[in-house]
């Protein structure tokens, strides 16, 4: 079992990878054209809400609620009704997404108001951010589609496709900046456009995947359902749930919008970095356990279900600590070596930097939530996570409004990361109470030797990097340092996991390539 979930892993990681360099390709293009100001806090609002709302349905709410009763079918039902459920859900999800964009494009300037109430003292800004709003909502309609037929692909072992997707949003939005932004009257408008094409291209991306498998939905109303429907009542009970990190940085582009110009760029740039390894790692375990756990569940496998949870655990630490540390000790050259090119200053990377670092202690709990959070979606109790994340999002915004004060930008990125441990120490805490998770022996002496590799790898990081170095090195002088930083500190934690006597076997291999 283990073997196969880290194949599938490994699939969606690499093209995660793919899509996640483009994304930084693309944030480079943007830091070195656009810069950072009152037109890019405003695209940046503009994009993060549709963009949130991408990572809701695509990474989190649609395929928690969804897949779980997809695999039911799979599993007990017969090919006709596997069909009639997926044309059912697709011609009910059409008909209500067509109405939800429609009320998102009329509702624009409500929403900037709502998520950005700053940008109203700036007037134009408020302005250009509604004009860019009413482009890229409509993307809502065409991710929705698109994380729909991801998930179909996914319940049936199809991994690679719905990964490499996400891939053409940078592409169409890079193509939008070189070759759209000159020939518009405001270049940043260019980028709103870009972001809506991109839902049109990923959506046609999946039609050829979901023919050679027989299942592409032929839509029709299926509101009536009782699958249907639990589906729709499931997915609202799923943000909270799977998302709520998602809403806690949202709430944080609402803080930033008062504070300081500039705010919610420097915010931006570094939820980016973040986003690398959590796409790579947290997501991809995410999108590959889901099913596996959905089988368990509805094979009524108990060991199983929690043996591929305490497979996902001991992965994510053992690869979301170092990425933590990692991150965080090397926020500020990273950002240089990235952004610093002509309108991104050498202030913008201190004032990122102090950001990133506060997101980076966070990391290590954004990911565990995703492994998490299937611990109970699989088993389709959504009301669980919902109340938890409630909490995580109730602390959230009281620790904006304390923190921004006295750390601006940089208080919100660390009330988001004390908000995400709250919430995966209560979900973890929750599925032992129940004994829904029971941890394999040695996970004390395996946690032991993690933290000491760790600790290794950060002594040498804190030590030998002088951060303040970067800011005045030239752009190949600071790729190769980091490259080399990056590669030495990888050696140095390796070969302390070997010394320490951490083996294939304690994250469960050793079984699965013997049998």
């Amino acid at each position: 079992m283990s073997k196969q979930l880290f194949k599938s892993t490994a699939i969606v990681s690499s093209m995660t990878m793919v899509s996640r360099i483009m994304g930084f390709v693309r944030d480079m293009l943007f830091a070195n054209i656009f810069g950072v100001n009152v037109a890019t806090d405003a695209f940046f609002v503009a994009f993060r809400i549709p963009n949130f709302l991408r990572r809701l349905f695509m990474e989190g709410a649609f395929a928690q609620a969804f897949v779980p009763t997809l695999t039911d079918y799979n599993e007990k039902g017969s090919r006709e009704a596997l069909q009639l459920f997926i044309d059912r859900t697709a011609g009910t999800l059409t008909v209500l997404l067509m109405l939800i964009s429609l009320a998102g494009v009329i509702a624009a300037p409500l929403l900037i108001m709502l998520f950005a109430p700053g940008f109203l003292w700036e007037g134009g800004q408020y302005e250009l951010a509604v004009q860019m709003l009413r482009i890229t909502f409509p993307y809502l309609f065409f991710v929705t589609l698109v994380a729909f037929a991801g998930a179909i692909l996914n319940a049936r072992g199809k991994f690679a496709i719905p990964a490499l997707t996400p891939v053409f949003l940078n592409i169409c939005m890079i193509g939008a900046a070189i070759w759209v932004s000159p020939l518009m009257a405001q270049p940043i408008m260019a980028l709103a456009w870009g972001v809506f094409g991109a839902g049109m291209v990923q959506l046609l991306f999946q039609i050829p995947a979901l023919l050679r498998l027989g299942l592409l939905p032929r839509p029709r109303w299926g509101y009536q359902d009782p699958a249907v429907r639990r589906i729709l009542k499931q997915m609202l009970p799923a943000i909270f749930g799977v998302s709520v990190v998602q809403v806690n940085l949202l709430f944080g582009t609402l803080v930033a919008s008062f504070l300081t110009s500039g705010s919610v760029s420097w915010l931006y740039y570094s939820d980016r970095l973040v986003e690398f390894p959590l796409g790579i790692l947290g997501v991809a375990l995410a999108t590959v356990i889901l099913p596996r756990l959905s089988e368990n569940h509805a094979a009524e496998d108990a060991m199983a279900f929690s043996k591929a949870l305490d497979w996902g655990l001991k992965l994510v630490l053992l690869i979301g600590l170092p990425a933590t540390l990692g991150l965080t000790l090397l926020a500020e050259p990273l950002l240089s070596t990235l952004f610093q090119y002509n309108e991104f200053g050498s202030e913008d990377v201190q004032m990122a930097g102090k950001s990133l670092m506060a997101y980076a202690l966070g990391l290590l709990a954004f990911m565990l939530i995703k492994i998490l959070v299937p611990g109970f979606t699989s088993r389709q109790d959504t009301q669980t996570p919902m109340r938890f994340g409630m909490h995580s999002i109730v602390a959230n915004i009281l620790l904006s409004l304390v923190l921004a004060f006295p750390f601006a930008h940089a208080g919100i990125a660390l009330a988001t990361t004390l908000s995400a441990y709250l919430n995966a120490l209560l979900l973890l805490l929750r599925l032992l109470k129940t004994r829904v998770y029971r941890p394999s022996e040695q996970w004390l002496l395996y946690i032991l030797r993690i933290v000491a590799a760790n600790a290794i790898m950060s002594a040498f990081l804190y030590y030998f990097v002088d951060v303040t170095l970067w800011l005045d090195w030239s752009a190949s002088q600071r790729g190769l340092h980091l490259g080399m930083t990056i590669g030495l500190a990888i050696l140095i934690y390796s070969s302390a996991l070997v010394l320490l006597g951490i083996r294939p076997r304690h994250i469960g291999l050793q079984k699965s390539v013997t049998t």
